[in-house]
């Protein structure tokens, strides 16, 4: 399987924010938890 980047989050990361947002997690503790996990910064839009 070809591992995928997007602006430095692979896409297991972005999966996991995709599923954050949905559950309804706000987008500051998304971007806190990257940060605090040596993620690039993502700008996650509602």
């Amino acid at each position: 399987m070809k591992e995928v980047m997007v602006e430095g989050v692979d896409v297991e990361w972005v999966a996991l924010i995709l599923e954050a947002k949905k559950i309804g997690i706000a987008q500051e503790t998304i971007r806190e938890f990257l940060s605090q996990n040596g993620a690039r910064e993502l700008l996650v839009e509602k």
